[in-house]
């Protein structure tokens, strides 16, 4: 059937109350219409559905669009009938969600021609009896949506989604439109052989989306830092991805607390609840919604003004995909994502066990998430590359590393020790081993391999551990080093790697992934576009208070608050002892021992600058201790030993540390000397604490081991450690 210009202006006119269409638009809809095959790559918010939608409405027929996201089908089913007014038989959809009432209704408004548009998830689509009703009516073309759910190298990879083919051969021919938001170059051409459509015409629209800002965060306090974002931006609708269901609950939970109107959204509850909840966010009840990043949302809402990645995603798409749904309205729109390196090492944990071919494709996907978020590249410059675009300017203004370049230095000399080492060990290491070697630590493992007597021991210890960690992991991402998932994170290097070996060339390397670094305290100037500084001013006078106590209270100025803590009154301005505890860093006893000065003069420095104090940033918490945290503390009050405590808890000594740490870091008071009596010698407890009580500059572990030297245990030292901040910080 072939149609003007005119008349499918006048029609878009008519249902959707545009007057023009949107970049390829047209030209998508005319091809279609006259019965051909096409291929639509349009990033999310350009315009996809209306690809589909007019052409349905125009064609004679039923268009069958197959979608995986059951959320979104009402979204749109809802949205056709407010267009075509009195005729609701238009739009149906057709999936598991539906009672039987509801699915004899569909039947009978598609076979008497009522219905334009029948939506199906794949799993329905296979259902014999579907198939047999679909036999019986005449089909106006089929819109595979989400197409990149076809390709296992694509974020969302569906295996039903490789059976369309064989059911729509068997449901009866007619022209196939696939659309996708993200699709590399591999995924397109796997989507196009699958679905049969070697000659479509493919239409390609950029992918850059000029409104929205990027930005990857050092994830140290996501959950303070996304709080002091949403309430820097009152009123305005969000999405937080996390990647579980009990963090998506955990964090609304949380968010609700500190008076963010907030609702979770996941696969695990159950329909309605995830109907109704979505409808809360469309409607504006609430402002933020929680979801999982492995449940496809599927909200059509053009207004979302933030969308925050709480975990780094598994895939460039699926982080391209997620951050597209900010901004659809055309203004602007900030993506941000916290990341640590850990959450990758996670999901790696999670790859293995699965067949061999999958996780060489979850590796391939991860690494070039590593790549994007280690950058210190225009980050609109490497999203656009990676789906095959190239983007001509040196600088976006738009994303954190064209607005706060990151340090770098010629990294050749450091990634040649590091694969020098490398090869000259008969055996393969992790990361973290062999940094340690590079940095001349010392631990159970070094010394069991007896790797603390080789030449390359210490031959970089002039950096961090930290240092050669992240040398190694830009060299994975540079490809110079492997690391092979399967034997759990052992690095070797690879031909690239021996190749740069023997003529070694300039290699620019980010100093660290310390991604707060460098960015100055006039980031309130943009508030969204960079970490927040404090008060300077009153940062300054509360330092020079904590100079001032320590010299007349003999402590190290850290003993009694930290940096950190400090950096947090000047944000805060607390003026209780109730609200000091809120500070990070600052627990009741420290708040009570050392607090009155701090909040007296900050109660000062606010009255004559009239300052309006944010509590807004005091970040309430959930009160529910937990179960291990409570065990612990009343076992310690008790004198069991750490081992019996460990073992309870299906802990290592190690992680009970942690454990321990955490609870008297965050100001509880306990008293291990009963356990530090029998395991750590007199004099030995003696020396570790008069080394914080006056040489430690901090509380660093790091450079406690390293000004102690060798002599001393690890686990010695936390213990120490622990006892000393009991006795005289807390």
């Amino acid at each position: 059937m072939g149609i003007t210009s005119a008349e499918l202006h006048s029609k878009l006119k008519e249902f959707f109350g545009f007057d023009t269409f949107k970049g390829d638009q047209e030209k998508i809809i005319t091809h279609l219409v006259n019965g051909n095959d096409a291929f639509v790559l349009m990033p999310t918010g350009g315009g996809k559905s209306l690809c589909y939608q007019l052409p349905a409405l125009v064609m004679e027929g039923t268009a069958i669009v197959i979608s995986p996201l059951i959320a979104l089908m009402k979204n749109q089913v809802d949205a056709i009938r407010g267009f075509v007014s009195g005729n609701d038989g238009i739009a149906h959809f057709l999936n598991s969600s539906l009672s039987k009432a509801q699915i004899t209704e569909v039947q009978e408004d598609l076979l008497s021609g009522a219905t334009k548009l029948l939506y199906v998830a794949p799993e329905s689509l296979t259902k014999a009896e579907n198939v047999a009703l679909l036999k019986e009516i005449r089909i106006s073309f089929y819109a595979v949506d989400e197409a990149h759910c076809i390709s296992e190298w694509g974020h969302d990879f569906r295996p039903e989604y490789r059976r369309i083919r064989a059911l729509i051969d068997e449901i009866g021919k007619a022209p196939i439109i696939a659309l996708t938001a993200t699709a590399t170059p591999k995924v397109r051409s796997d989507i196009q052989k699958n679905l049969g459509i070697a000659d479509a015409t493919v239409f390609k629209s950029s992918f850059n989306r000029p409104n929205l800002y990027y930005e990857i965060r050092d994830k140290v306090d996501p959950k303070r830092d996304i709080i002091k974002y949403i309430k820097q931006h009152p009123g305005e609708s969000g999405i937080v991805y996390c990647l579980s269901r009990k963090k998506v609950t955990e964090l609304a939970e949380l968010f609700n607390i500190n008076g963010i109107k907030a609702l979770p959204y996941h696969a695990g509850l159950d329909a309605k609840t995830r109907a109704e909840n979505q409808d809360r966010f469309l409607m504006e009840e609430i402002d933020v919604i929680v979801a999982t990043i492995a449940f496809g949302m599927g909200i059509d809402k053009p207004d979302v003004r933030f969308v925050i990645h709480y975990d780094i995603p598994k895939s460039i798409e699926s982080y391209y995909q997620e951050t597209g749904r900010a901004g659809r309205d055309g203004r602007g729109g900030d993506c941000i994502a916290f990341y640590s390196y850990k959450d990758i090492q996670k999901l790696e944990k999670f790859m293995q066990g699965k067949p061999v071919a999958e996780q060489e494709i979850g590796k391939q996907l991860l690494l070039e998430t590593v790549a994007y978020a280690e950058s210190n590249q225009c980050r609109r410059k490497l999203l656009l590359n990676y789906f095959g675009e190239d983007y001509p300017e040196d600088n976006c203004g738009a994303c954190d590393n064209c607005l706060h370049p990151k340090k770098k230095f010629d990294g050749r000399e450091e990634m040649s020790l590091v694969i020098e080492l490398i090869e000259s060990m008969p055996e393969h290491f992790k990361t973290e081993h062999l940094a340690n070697i590079l940095a001349g630590e010392t631990n159970a493992m070094i010394k069991s391999y007896r790797h603390d007597e080789l030449e390359f021991f210490g031959a970089g210890k002039e950096h961090t551990v930290k240092f050669w960690c992240a040398v190694i992991h830009q060299g994975i991402v540079l490809h110079l080093l492997n690391k092979d998932i399967e034997s759990y994170g052992l690095i070797d290097v690879t031909d690239k790697g021996r190749q740069f070996m023997e003529a070694p060339y300039e290699l620019m390397l980010t100093e660290d992934r310390d991604f707060a670094e460098g960015e100055d305290d006039d980031d309130e100037a943009v508030p969204a576009k960079g970490g927040g500084g404090g008060d300077p001013v009153l940062l300054a006078m509360l330092k020079d208070l904590r100079s001032d106590m320590s010299k007349k209270l003999h402590l190290q100025p850290w003993i009694l608050f930290g940096d950190a803590s400090l950096e947090d009154m000047s944000i805060t301005y607390p003026v209780t002892l109730e609200e000091l505890k809120n500070c990070q860093g600052v627990g009741d006893g420290k708040a009570r021992k050392f607090g009155k000065e701090f909040i007296e003069l900050i109660g000062r420095y606010v009255e004559e600058n009239e300052i309006e104090r944010p509590d807004d940033f005091i970040v309430k918490s959930v009160v529910h201790k937990s179960a291990n945290k409570v065990f612990i503390i009343q076992s310690i009050d008790r004198k069991l030993p750490f081992e019996d405590i460990a073992s309870a808890i299906g802990k290592e000594m190690d992680e009970l540390l942690d454990e321990i740490e955490g609870i008297v870091f965050s100001g509880t008071k306990l008293n291990i000397d009963y356990y530090i009596d029998q395991v750590v010698d007199e004099d030995v407890v003696d020396e570790i604490y008069s080394y914080f009580k006056e040489e430690a500059e901090s509380d660093s572990l790091d450079a406690a081991m390293e000004a102690l030297g060798p002599d001393y245990d690890e686990s010695e030292v936390r213990l120490v450690r622990l006892k000393f901040i009991c006795e005289v910080a807390n």
